[in-house]
């Protein structure tokens, strides 16, 4: 019975220790994610080898929304793409037209200091998915 309850003792010990150990997270969830995080220059390394900059700014008719300068190497002479943040999300206005004439569809999921994209680009004839990383500069 001793031996029962030496044991007992040492797992209600070792359960105690295991929980106080717990901290609490450092805030950096996907609901705590602003739009702010989103915003400024990104390097983008696509599946080729080409490397490419573009800008994330705010949207100033939108407390979500931003505006993708360069998005999918299009250009800085064209206007940007939008897009709106949720947490970490940011979600490209579906059907949007770009560049001239690319139809644009997908979205993306902040991680650190990256967004890693999944999208679509038409041009008219040829749908292409786009995986690309986008790394804060």
């Amino acid at each position: 019975m001793k031996n029962v309850n030496v044991i007992v003792a040492m797992v209600i010990l070792s359960l105690t220790g295991l929980l106080a150990g717990c901290a609490k997270d450092s805030g950096t969830t996907p609901e705590n994610v602003t739009r702010a995080a989103f915003i400024g220059k990104w390097s983008v390394k696509p599946t080729t080898k080409l490397t490419y900059e573009v800008t994330i700014s705010a949207d100033p008719n939108s407390s979500n929304g931003v505006f993708i300068s360069n998005f999918a190497l299009i250009g800085t002479s064209y206007p940007p793409a939008s897009a709106e943040v949720n947490g970490s999300s940011i979600v490209l206005d579906a059907g949007q037209i770009i560049g001239g004439g690319i139809t644009i569809n997908g979205s993306g999921t902040l991680s650190g200091t990256h967004i890693i994209w999944k999208y679509t680009t038409f041009d008219g004839a040829d749908l292409t998915n786009v995986y690309e990383t986008y790394t804060k500069e």
